[in-house]
């Protein structure tokens, strides 16, 4: 599968309300490049951090919210998977495409070549853990996956992309970004923590 594809497939998939975060580097610019909306956050220059965005908008929040992540960055970070299997938000779902590299630096070898990631998420205790590497079965999958009472996880096993995929820079500003999903958040059943 290529990350392009999936990515798309979700997009298409996803209700205005609902939120979308994506991680640092090439899975951002696709998605930014796929389909921009206000829904959406890219979390750009800041490599494992975006579970735990993510994971503080759904504790605040009715809207249901969908994490795209990377191997990598969600290896870097596994302290914050633990966190939402432990927290246990029911508008959560975790997203990670797994190439097993980190291709937005270069295509270093990550260890998700040896380490399933999916069963660190069942480990940590989500309840919902699915695993995917073939098109036809995400396209079948995705509106059911999406709707599942959090948090879910589910790893897509995609391959390495080629320079036609990776998409422009963001180009809306970090101060921008956080502009607009707050006032997008603002209209909807955002708590004042926040």
């Amino acid at each position: 599968m290529k990350a392009s594809e999936v990515l798309k497939i979700i997009l298409d998939n996803l209700k205005d309300e609902d939120v979308a975060l994506s991680t640092t580097g090439f899975i951002s610019r696709r998605t930014f490049a796929l389909k921009d909306r206000s829904a959406n956050f890219y979390m750009i220059g800041s490599m494992g951090l975006v579970s735990a965005v993510g994971l503080g908008i759904a504790l605040n929040s009715q809207k249901r919210v969908v994490i795209l992540d990377g191997d990598g960055s969600a290896l870097m970070d596994m302290g914050t998977m633990a966190m939402i299997a432990a927290h246990k938000p029911k508008n959560l779902i975790y997203v990670v495409l797994d190439n097993g590299s980190y291709e937005s630096t270069g295509g270093q070898s990550a260890i998700s070549r040896k380490v399933d990631i999916s069963e660190v998420a069942a480990a940590a205790g989500f309840k919902q853990v699915f695993k995917i590497d073939d098109i036809a079965a995400l396209q079948r999958s995705i509106r059911k996956i999406l709707s599942k009472k959090g948090p879910a996880f589910l790893l897509l096993k995609v391959g390495l992309s080629s320079s036609e995929e990776e998409g422009g820079r963001v180009s809306v500003s970090p101060e921008s970004l956080t502009r607009r999903i707050m006032g997008m958040l603002q209209k909807g059943s955002m708590s004042e923590k926040i």
